[in-house]
């Protein structure tokens, strides 16, 4: 389950480079840097118990809007980038870690910090209705925990790029004070 193919695949890849006025290998450059932090995010979310867990974050992502989260960036209506910034807010907890993901990214993709803060919701978003589709599918028997699982999973994997280090490595430490 490579998420980073599931978003070009579904559209989210053009999605942000319309949305910004960037080439969409620029968009894919930047998902890309971007999308261990936010899984990280939301695995460190669903793993904290004083946050409900799994069931706190599910209930969070269906009340911005669940599935819908990425129809809307895909969707031709504006995109209402304050829930993205919504997710970011529950996954990171504040915007100056949401400030030092992008830095990173940028340090990492050459790419403008600006931008990548432009990105950053939208990714979220994104990642959060795809999450949030898959654990609503009839027969899906883990919810999201499962789902969240197979997607930290992947980027674990032999494509590198895995949690332990790079990115999610950063904001573990950021997020346990440990900078």
């Amino acid at each position: 389950m490579d998420l980073n193919e599931i978003l070009r695949s579904q559209g989210g890849i053009g999605a942000i480079a319309n949305q910004l006025g960037i080439s969409e290998a620029q968009a894919q450059q930047g998902a890309a840097a971007l999308l261990p932090s936010i899984l990280s995010g939301f695995g460190q979310r669903a793993g904290g118990s004083e946050s409900g867990g799994v069931g706190g974050l599910d209930a969070v992502l269906e009340s911005l809007g669940g599935a819908d989260l990425s129809r809307n960036v895909v969707g031709p209506e504006p995109t209402r980038v304050e829930k993205g910034n919504d997710i970011l807010g529950q996954i990171f907890g504040s915007k100056d870690v949401s400030r030092q993901v992008a830095g990173e990214a940028s340090q990492s993709t050459g790419l403008d910090p600006a931008l990548l803060k432009k990105m950053l919701p939208i990714v979220a978003m994104l990642v959060a209705g795809y999450l949030s589709s898959q654990s609503n599918k009839p027969g899906q028997t883990g919810g999201l925990g499962d789902i969240l699982g197979q997607v930290i999973g992947s980027m674990g994997g032999a494509g590198g790029g895995g949690l332990g280090g790079g990115l999610g490595g950063v904001l573990g430490s950021i997020l346990s004070g440990r900078r």
